[in-house]
């Protein structure tokens, strides 16, 4: 069972900010662009706008309906062909013209390191998650810097939920695990950074 999504709770926020603004939901979102900045069908995008809920699927659907939908736009935006992409994404990643092309069209699942090779080469946000996620929280992540610019630059970010955003961690997961004191998350979002800064030149070595 898929955790509670935060969505809703971000079409209010948004419909309060709109308001404020004297602007409605539809002057904020255009359907088509949510749905080509989250992979996720037209329909599904309108529906969950709308309240709905979104067809139930399984990672492994979501994984290749997504994959076939960046590929399909990256051939409609370049005019090449599939064996051109699966060329480009064979001389990137290392793999073969043919298991490109399987997953390229949406009839096989990568691996994980496959995966996160594809997240660099399609240049998409939010990691692995961005194939991953439930459609609810994929739209729910390109809702929220819509609200925040509606909010304004005197609205200070949150470091910890951008941290969380960009590796596809969830509150969830960390509710998982109990409450977290100041200094147990300091030492966590230290860990984080360390692993995502490359270390200076030389920084660490002893004497030479």
């Amino acid at each position: 069972m898929e955790p509670p999504t935060h969505l809703p709770e971000t079409l209010r926020r948004l419909d309060v900010l709109a308001e404020q603004q004297g602007l409605t939901r539809s002057d904020l979102l255009d359907p088509r662009e949510l749905a080509a900045g989250t992979a996720l069908p037209e329909s599904t995008v309108r529906t969950l706008l709308r309240g709905g809920a979104a067809p139930t699927d399984k990672v492994n659907d979501r994984v290749r309906a997504r994959l076939k939908t960046l590929a399909d736009a990256h051939l409609a935006r370049t005019g090449g062909r599939m064996s051109d992409l699966a060329a480009d994404i064979r001389a990137r990643l290392g793999v073969s013209d043919y298991w490109a092309r399987q997953v390229c069209a949406g009839q096989k699942v990568p691996s994980i390191e496959f995966l996160h090779g594809l997240v660099e080469f399609f240049g998409v946000e939010g990691g692995e998650a961005f194939f991953t996620a439930p459609a609810a929280d994929a739209l729910d992540r390109v809702l929220r810097p819509v609200a925040g610019k509606l909010e304004g630059p005197t609205e200070q970010p949150d470091p910890v939920r951008a941290l969380m955003d960009r590796y596809g961690v969830r509150a969830t997961d960390l509710r998982r695990h109990g409450a977290m004191t100041p200094e147990q998350l300091d030492r966590l979002l230290e860990g984080v950074i360390r692993s995502a800064v490359p270390q200076a030149a030389g920084e660490g070595d002893g004497p030479r």
